[in-house]
């Protein structure tokens, strides 16, 4: 009994078993319009019972494409980028292309470079640039791609074609559910500030308290995950207590400062308020459920990838920054020290 493999089909295999010319395969995988309903059929049926699979680097120099586009991702163990990775694959499937996608640990010219060097040399015909961290214009410019391409959660301003989420808009909301309930001593847990994301949502919440006239020195700064919101946390308490609410500025730290909360002796929210941004699946069933900011990262990855499919069928294509707003989601981890106030004012 033979033992060697078999040979994987051809083209001219599927067009024997389907009694046409192989022109006429080639018509059928192109989807051309020529050829008839009973012929497509037979060499359709031909490809799966054959188990004929499409020499995809032949086709690309025919065509000159390869229904492939790249994706350079900075980040990505974190929930957002993962997120954005994920819904750029999903849209990009939906649009009958195929991803590459190449991890980088910064945003440096070296480590840019060498990124998009590996995706050309894949022959994609495009490229997303996944960019959370603070770049500067000048650094990156001449290092970008020379086929089409997207920035998603580029820096705020950034003369390029860019999908972004509003950040500050994002924060200023939070802050404002938060100050409506009473909250005038608000501490804020920042993120890591060499990315943009943790800038902006600063930046909101500045911005909001400053409206109402009141201090946003109450600042601290950890690394996105929950062991940096809990030691974070522990810090700020050790130095001072006199807030009533804090703003953190992702789920995961959230988690880390109820932790830290309750360890101190604090309930949530009975003596102390809190709140996170992105809302994480986990985020309903925390203890409390987390009020949070809901971003859209599938949307985004879809609009990087249309975007980029319109610069693909007109390069000239005007396309500069799209922006995508959040969404409050209010659950029960703030405390209304309104209703504290009416309720002390009827007895």
């Amino acid at each position: 009994m033979s033992t060697q493999p078999h040979k994987p089909a051809v083209i001219t295999d599927v067009a024997k078993r389907a009694g046409v010319s192989h022109q006429t395969v080639s018509r059928v995988l192109n989807k051309h319009p020529s050829v008839s309903e009973h012929t497509r059929k037979k060499v359709l049926e031909a490809i799966q019972e054959l188990d004929y699979r499409p020499n995809l680097t032949a086709r690309s120099l025919v065509t000159r494409k390869t229904s492939t586009i790249g994706v350079v991702s900075c980040g990505s163990s974190q929930y957002g980028p993962s997120q954005m990775v994920y819904g750029i694959e999903l849209a990009a499937r939906d649009a009958n292309y195929h991803v590459i996608i190449t991890n980088i640990t910064e945003l440096t010219r070296e480590q840019i470079s060498d990124a998009i060097d590996h995706l050309m040399n894949q022959q994609v015909e495009g490229i997303i640039l996944i960019t959370p961290l603070i770049i500067k214009l000048g650094d990156i410019k001449d290092l970008l791609p020379s086929v089409p391409y997207v920035l998603i959660d580029a820096p705020w301003g950034i003369d390029l074609p860019t999908v972004m989420i509003d950040q500050v808009s994002g924060a200023r909301k939070i802050t404002r559910h938060v100050l409506d309930r009473g909250h005038q001593k608000i501490a804020f847990l920042s993120g890591p500030l060499h990315w943009s994301d943790a800038r902006g949502r600063l930046e909101g919440f500045q911005q909001e308290m400053q409206h109402d006239g009141l201090v946003a020195d109450l600042i601290v700064e950890a690394d996105w995950s929950a062991e940096g919101g809990f030691l974070a946390t522990q810090k700020l308490l050790k130095k001072n207590f006199d807030f009533t609410a804090m703003i953190a500025a992702n789920d995961q730290m959230a988690l880390g400062a109820i932790r830290a909360f309750k360890d101190a002796g604090l309930r949530v929210p009975e003596d102390i308020s809190i709140v996170g941004f992105d809302d994480i699946p986990e985020a309903a069933f925390f203890d409390p459920p987390l009020t949070t900011i809901k971003q859209n990262f599938g949307l985004l990855g879809k609009r990087g990838v249309t975007h980029l499919l319109e610069r693909l069928s007109d390069p000239h294509t005007d396309v500069s920054q799209s922006v995508i707003q959040t969404q409050l989601v209010p659950r029960h981890s703030v405390k209304d020290l309104t209703a504290v106030g009416k309720e002390r004012t009827k007895s």
